[in-house]
């Protein structure tokens, strides 16, 4: 056996037990530096609901809703360090519980559309309720939005967090398996919101889970959002016909109003002269990220000049649906009162493409028995100056 030297012997003696309670320190530090709270939201139909508060540091703050699983408020510092709540939404349970536009809610099971409702696995037809035309959209007028989710503590090192989880029965909404779903809402020091969604299934069925959170980083009802600066990583996008179902093609972004590869204000291009734009009323597209492999990347960044806020996007995901809020028309009058009208809030949801189901050539959204579905998204948020 190797002998330690004295002089050695004499810094582990004197300056080991200094090094591990920093250590020791500099972790409980951090742990104080992050905190959860909870709170009584009042009562759905499936029982009492909870609010969840998650808190960093830097004074960000995101609040969650059992219900849904619901983003209700995420504050985030601007370049004065002024904290604004960034997100749609409503100060009150009820508002939630009646027809929204899906603020801030877990999408499940099958986040976006799906044509006419129907898709076939294994040579079995399937028919979903339809709630968007002759379309399936997000998973169906009682999908993940409507459900109370069952929640627990999920900290780990370095974040706070909460883990959300429900049973979807077999047939719920037309879907096939009883599915056991997983949502992670992990918070930490710099500014970043994790979100990881899980799922097993005990029969073949289809799953595409995303979060629809509205973001304006002005402030919730504080204006439009056409002034805000987005890029998206995508050479490609999904074109649709005139109910937004894709065609199956991937069209070049290049020379269109799709191109958003370098910071465009959301604005400049919205109201082009092009067909996609009139089907969507604006953007309400799918864009096929750039990648090689898998892992997380880099999917869209944004910036509001006027506050400095920059939001980035990164998933394992392959594709990011990107939405102006061309249906929000002021009927939803949000926290404070406030109406939130004609494109005052933008959605980057992460996820598979949207009609996947029907698709042979798209990345598949089938989940077998004996599959783990796992996609992971961050949210990050910051000040360009």
């Amino acid at each position: 056996m190797r002998s330690i030297s004295p002089i050695l012997l004499f810094f582990l003696l004197v300056f080991g037990p200094a090094c591990n309670n920093s250590a020791r320190q500099n972790e409980a530090n951090q742990a104080a530096s992050l905190s959860l709270s909870v709170a009584d939201y009042g009562q759905t139909d499936e029982g009492p609901a909870k609010l969840y508060t998650l808190k960093n540091k830097n004074g960000m703050q995101v609040e969650i809703s059992s219900y849904g699983g619901i983003i209700t408020r995420l504050l985030a510092p601007d370049k004065n360090g002024q904290l604004d709540d960034v997100v749609l939404g409503f100060d009150k349970l009820e508002d939630y519980q009646n027809d929204h536009p899906y603020f801030g809610a877990i999408i499940g099971r099958y986040g976006n559309r799906i044509a006419k409702g129907k898709f076939t696995i294994d040579g079995q037809e399937y028919s979903l309720a339809t709630n968007n035309g002759a379309n399936a959209l997000h998973g169906g007028p009682t999908g993940f939005h409507k459900h109370l989710w069952q929640v627990k503590t999920a900290g780990r090192k370095g974040y706070v967090g909460i883990e959300l989880s429900r049973l979807s029965p077999d047939m719920e909404e037309g879907y096939p398996g009883n599915l056991n779903a997983t949502v992670r809402y992990l918070l930490n020091d710099k500014n970043e919101l994790l979100i990881e969604y899980e799922a097993t299934t005990d029969k073949p069925t289809v799953v595409n889970l995303t979060n629809h959170s509205y973001f304006n980083l002005k402030g919730a009802g504080k204006g439009d959002i056409l002034g805000h600066e987005l890029m998206i990583a995508a050479d490609s996008f999904n074109p649709v016909d005139s109910t937004l179902i894709p065609t199956g093609e991937l069209r070049p972004v290049e020379g269109a109003p799709f191109d958003f590869r370098t910071p465009t204000a959301i604005g400049a291009r919205v109201n082009a002269d092009n067909e996609q734009i009139r089907y969507g009323r604006g953007y309400d597209h799918n864009f096929v990220l750039n990648r090689t492999g898998r892992g997380m990347v880099p999917a869209a960044s944004v910036y509001e000049p006027t506050t400095s806020r920059f939001m980035e996007v990164w998933t394992t995901e392959p594709g990011i649906q990107f939405y102006c809020g061309n249906f929000l028309d002021g009927s939803n009058i949000g926290k404070g009162g406030l109406a939130y009208a004609y494109r005052t809030g933008f959605c980057l949801e992460t996820q598979h493409f949207p009609d996947s189901p029907n698709h042979p050539d798209f990345p598949s959204t089938v989940l077998r028995p004996g599959e783990q579905y796992e996609t992971s998204t961050v949210y990050r948020f910051g000040v360009k100056e």
